[in-house]
């Protein structure tokens, strides 16, 4: 999306959604048992931590770690910041408006990169080379990567994902971390609650707003957008899902 209208009707959707893709306390609690044990004082980055659901789940599942999600979205941010708050952990998960392609943390600092659904904005190869020096030595890497999960998908979902033309399978991404000198501690699928946990929300939201918007084109075409994508998962959920992939340097 390139016109400001769009924009601004495309977040005004996603606004106070409880999260900005796929995923659960379930999932992200599997990934991080498969990553291993960490230090008391672990230092996190949440990178593209969209209004923070993961954030605050890993917040609790690492009681004693210190958390910094990024974000370069501030009403994400700030939906952060309010969570934490609330929880009681703003002394320990700091919100921190930046860039993925730069992460705001010095060399060999990390002991953790977590990213639920956003590192194929950079695409996996160059997320994984750009973030390793970022680790300590043995850090860990956990992200989720979208896959085709069976061959010849329909043509309405490859158009879905044509902005993600490297998108690959399994076994594929499997072999970017290799190559990319990572060791993989495991990968799963996440299961299909994990996107509905994201989906019915975003279509509640959806059908308010096409009334609020019954007679603006622009913002009807992105909305049918949004609507399209959720239908499309309906239809043809079998050939793609996410991957959770869990390495270490």
């Amino acid at each position: 999306m390139s016109d400001s209208r769009e924009i601004d009707i495309f977040f005004e959707i996603h606004c106070g959604l409880p999260q900005e893709g796929p995923g659960s306390f379930d999932s992200t609690k599997r990934a991080l048992e498969l990553a291993g044990s960490f230090p008391e004082r672990a230092e996190l980055l949440d990178v593209g931590c969209g209004p923070g659901r993961q954030t605050m789940d890993l917040a609790r599942l690492l009681p004693s770690a210190i958390i910094d999600a990024l974000d370069n979205h501030a009403p994400f941010l700030r939906a952060v910041q309010r969570k934490t708050t609330d929880a009681g952990v703003f002394n320990r998960v700091t919100a921190v408006e930046g860039d993925m392609a730069h992460l705001p943390t010095g060399p060999g600092s990390l002991d953790l990169i977590w990213c639920e659904g956003a590192a194929y904005i950079m695409g996996l190869r160059n997320a994984l080379e750009s973030w390793k020096p970022h680790l300590k030595t043995g850090g860990r890497i956990a992200l989720t990567e979208p896959v085709w999960l069976r061959p010849e998908p329909p043509a309405e979902t490859v158009e879905a994902f044509s902005e993600y033309p490297t998108m690959r399978d399994p076994q594929g991404c499997r072999e970017i971390v290799e190559t990319c000198g990572y060791k993989l501690l495991g990968d799963f699928t996440l299961p299909e609650q994990d996107w509905l946990n994201y989906y019915e929300p975003l279509e509640a939201r959806i059908k308010v707003l096409r009334d609020k918007y019954s007679d603006d084109a622009t913002a009807l075409m992105v909305l049918d957008k949004e609507q399209a994508e959720i239908d499309d998962y309906r239809r043809n959920s079998s050939y793609y899902g996410y991957l959770f992939l869990i390495m270490s340097a």
